[in-house]
């Protein structure tokens, strides 16, 4: 069995905020693969359902983003799972727009969702870091996070959550290299390949050119008539 989380705050208000991008990953990952409906657990909201064979539940923490921990912590109890099944899907100021990592254990950065995951479950579990980018200044952070995706954000963010929803089942399966291939495809696809070029004429390729037609001889005009006197000299000449 294995626990995917999504981070964010709970409440319409924060719907479409940017700190909400976890939230909106498991529920396209809910909707693609066909899981079972919401329903309040742990603090929260669960759904049940598979990925690839293997059973998985969705949870989005009912506590606000610095409380997630409390709701994470009471589902790994009462599951007797371990960190190690945990997957937590969050925001991350640190990656471009539309950029996704995957990291196994460490420290949370910062990230107050992370933070209070360490301080209920320890660090072992698995984190999907989802680049939403940086304002640039530090002191316009919490503004910036809690502000709704710009509409210029609807590509990228909607290519990354398909890109999610792809590759839930080799996540799922522990087959990291492979859910990330998954994303890339969707958030950077391949280009088409180029047209070869012409081969360039060497020696032996060069087709020599034809010799051009010679000129046409020209033409030598007729002599010019004898004149009378010209005429007296030749019977004289006989």
């Amino acid at each position: 069995m294995k626990l995917f989380v999504g981070l964010g705050n709970p409440g319409a208000g924060y719907a479409a905020n940017r700190h909400n991008i976890g939230f909106m990953a498991v529920d396209r990952i809910a909707v693609e693969h066909g899981f079972g409906p919401w329903r309040a657990r742990f603090q929260g909201q669960l759904a049940e359902g598979s990925l690839g064979g293997e059973k998985v539940l969705l949870l989005k923490p009912g506590t606000f983003m610095n409380l997630s921990g409390q709701s994470v912590g009471e589902a790994v109890r009462y599951l007797k799972i371990s960190p190690a099944e945990v997957t937590v899907f969050h925001d991350e100021l640190d990656l471009a727009p539309g950029k996704c990592r995957l990291k196994q254990g460490g420290g949370h950065a910062g990230h107050n969702g992370l933070r209070s995951l360490h301080a209920h479950i320890g660090e072992g579990y698995a984190r999907v870091r989802l680049g939403i980018g940086h304002p640039g200044d530090k002191n316009r952070v919490a503004d910036y996070v809690l502000s709704d995706f710009a509409k210029s954000d609807a590509g990228w963010s909607e290519d990354l959550l398909a890109g999610i929803a792809a590759g839930a089942p080799a996540l799922a399966a522990g087959e990291g290299a492979a859910f990330l291939n998954a994303v890339a495809l969707r958030t950077a696809p391949q280009r088409p390949p180029k047209s070869p070029r012409p081969p360039r004429e060497t020696a032996q390729t060069a087709v020599p050119a034809k010799p051009e037609a010679a000129p046409p001889e020209a033409a030598v005009p007729d002599a010019a008539p004898k004149t009378a006197l010209a005429r007296l000299v030749d019977r004289f000449r006989r």
